[in-house]
């Protein structure tokens, strides 16, 4: 029989916050793997639990080596815990590519829900959190941070992102830039910690909050953009869509749906949008011939 691999929540800082079942399986598994052995450590003591397998190192630099060799013991029946340093794995932490190796291997993978920065976060927020999406960390160069958030620009969804304090400042101003100064926002730092805040505002203004220096682990909600109102989207504005949505790598056809279905026009109208401006951008020949 192959054996379990095991995904386990830890606490986002508060170590009380840990479910009781991490303790059980810590001590129960054969092998577990943690992002960070010296945190494994510290969070072994303060729940007073002894692991009695073996503890590797699961983290991004050797991920992709070390996958191979926890699936090899998994297939050989032994139960893996798979610990990061907060919060669930996977979740922008190592864990994807074993998760999914085991699956393909088809090996029982099961979890021990746990804290979440990003359920956490959202509802701590004050925005809407009927309907979200997780966004991860985003790009660190200037450029490709400006163009991933363009791809969201219209997202009616409720925003969730994860940043690190010293870029805090550049993303709420990009933010700031791409969504609009006074799309609200909340700022979550240091969840369930001592010195826990959260920064309830709009963008503009809590860009120049951070620009005076912010610690600690941050998490950004973002409220999602206002229902477009047809009359305010000109046809420059339609074709800017869709071409952020090609830039991004959707083909033509599906960016003209998905921009019609945004601004809850037809999409005939979208597409007369793109082919004027298409026609409009080419060159016009010397002698004049062509023109209608």
């Amino acid at each position: 029989m192959t054996g379990t691999l095991v995904l386990a929540g830890t606490p986002i800082g508060d170590v009380a916050d840990a479910p009781p079942r991490l303790a059980a399986e810590l001590e129960r598994a054969d092998i577990v793997a943690a992002e960070d052995t010296r945190r494994l450590r510290r969070l072994t003591q303060a729940l007073g639990v002894h692991t009695q397998g073996r503890v590797v190192s699961y983290f991004e630099g050797n991920e992709s080596a070390r996958t191979p060799e926890l699936v090899e013991a998994l297939a050989g029946g032994a139960r893996v815990l798979l610990v990061t340093d907060a919060g669930m794995p996977s979740v922008s932490d190592p864990g994807y590519r074993l998760v999914a190796a085991a699956v393909e291997k088809d090996i029982k993978v099961t979890a021990v829900p746990g804290p979440s920065a990003v359920l956490t976060a959202l509802a701590l927020s004050g925005l809407p959190v009927d309907r979200f999406c997780f966004e991860g960390f985003l790009p660190r160069k200037a450029g490709e941070r400006l163009g991933r958030l363009r791809e969201v620009e219209g997202e009616r969804r409720t925003l969730v992102y994860f940043e690190a304090p010293h870029r805090l400042d550049d993303t709420l101003a990009a933010m700031a830039e791409v969504f609009g100064a006074e799309r609200r926002a909340a700022v979550c730092r240091e969840l369930t910690k001592t010195y826990e805040e959260v920064k309830r505002g709009g963008l503009g203004e809590l860009a120049a909050w951070a620009a005076e220096g912010v610690r600690g682990e941050i998490t950004v909600v973002v409220e999602g953009a206002p229902e477009a109102d047809p009359g305010d989207l000109d046809a420059a504005e339609l074709v800017r869509r869709v071409r952020v949505r090609e830039e991004a790598g959707e083909r033509r056809k599906e960016a003209i749906v998905a921009v019609a279905a945004e601004a809850g026009l037809p999409k005939r109208e979208v597409f007369d949008a793109v082919v004027a401006a298409k026609n409009a951008d080419r060159p016009v020949p010397a002698d004049g011939k062509g023109l209608s």
